[in-house]
């Protein structure tokens, strides 16, 4: 049997925890990143005009809103912070703990659940003042990989090979 990898683990834990959202997962070998992809959707039923970050107008029916997680190597990686929900570093070929990426995931889904809510308010919201992000708490992702840190006793996945 094949050893788990920091990248296989994580794709098993989405399939298996968020299944009410659209995830998808980049990993670039040569940057040594893995992005952890999220696409939340909407119903735009006034067809009211939406900016986008980049400026970008719509009034599509049907909105797709997405941003994404990065999981990197400190030493090797290049990436812009600015372009990602949160960056999540994991030490070289060792990988990461266990631990981190079961809370992750289950941070992840909840804050998934509020994004998909927000969205929706935010549709319905037609003053011109809205604005609509997901929002990552630090702490909340310290706290859910602390319960599983007892449970998982240190367990490291390691980064994939080539």
């Amino acid at each position: 049997m094949k050893k788990q990898t920091l990248l296989t683990y994580l794709d098993e834990r989405i399939n298996k925890k968020i299944t009410e959202y659209d995830v998808a997962i980049d990993w670039d070998k040569a940057n040594h990143t893995i992005e952890v992809i999220v696409r939340l959707f909407g119903e735009n039923k006034s067809q009211i005009e939406i900016d986008d970050a980049e400026g970008i107008a719509s009034e599509e029916e049907i909105i797709e809103f997405e941003d994404g997680v990065l999981f990197y190597n400190p030493e090797k990686s290049k990436f812009s912070e600015d372009d990602f929900l949160t960056a999540i570093p994991f030490e070289g070929k060792k990988g990461i703990q266990k631990a981190v990426l079961d809370g992750f995931v289950d941070y992840l889904n909840e804050v998934l659940d509020k994004g998909q809510s927000d969205l929706l308010d935010f549709l319905a919201d037609d003053s011109e003042e809205a604005v609509f992000e997901l929002v990552w708490a630090q702490e909340a992702l310290a706290a859910h990989v602390a319960d599983y840190q007892e449970k998982d006793g240190g367990e490291y996945l390691s980064y994939p090979s080539y």
